[in-house]
């Protein structure tokens, strides 16, 4: 994995309102180089809101959102070209294979070397299914398959929704250990999770919503 330059997330006085009800009121929050951010809360607590929201998915009543001291509203290819978004869908097309799907999607976004695709699938353990079509996959497999296209993306963001959703506990490891390497490698994350993170060499700071 190559190094990133990571220019370090913002986010200020972020509110936001579905209908009459305040979801997110004054959120703010930061994250650089090699850092992952926890977001913690119980459902409806707003923790997909925050994530779309930052991604830009979602538009704010208040506050905003900040990447290398600009507004990510400035620029907002450039913005999001940086980020890679799992939510908690998959959004793999299960009539193309494991690989057909990662080298379909990346494509979109850059040019693939040769033998990155397999290097990932490896790295999620999915390495003997790369040649069966994703919508035969179980559940498990298939949040690794789309973890493997976030890796895939070779951006320094990523905003993860529940990524081990459907993960067993060897499953959840290989993910964390992707993680883990995003990380070394002076990426940063934010992780919307209910469970704690393990990922190894790193302590991720935390953020409750109520």
């Amino acid at each position: 994995m190559q190094p990133y330059n990571c220019s370090g997330l913002s986010a200020s006085g972020i509110e936001f309102w579905r209908g009459d009800r305040r979801v997110l009121a004054d959120v703010s929050l930061e994250v650089g180089a090699s850092e992952c951010l926890h977001l913690l809360g119980p459902n409806g607590s707003g923790k997909t809101t925050l994530l779309r929201v930052i991604t830009g998915l979602l538009s704010p009543e208040q506050g905003q959102v900040a990447w290398g001291g600009r507004n990510t509203r400035s620029d907002c290819d450039g913005w999001r070209a940086d980020i890679s978004y799992l939510g908690h869908s998959d959004g793999l097309k299960p009539e193309l294979t494991a690989r057909e799907n990662l080298v379909f999607e990346t494509s979109l976004r850059r040019r693939l070397q040769d033998g990155e695709v397999d290097a990932a699938l490896e790295q999620v353990g999915l390495a003997a299914a790369r040649d069966l079509p994703s919508g035969i996959l179980s559940a498990g497999q298939r949040r690794r398959l789309a973890m493997a296209r976030v890796m895939l993306a070779a951006v320094p963001l990523w905003m993860l929704d529940e990524p081990y959703t459907n993960l067993d506990a060897g499953g959840s490891t290989l993910v964390a250990g992707v993680i883990g390497r995003h990380l070394d490698a002076g990426g940063a994350a934010i992780i919307a999770a209910h469970q704690a993170l393990a990922i190894p060499g790193h302590t991720p700071r935390r953020l409750e919503l109520a």
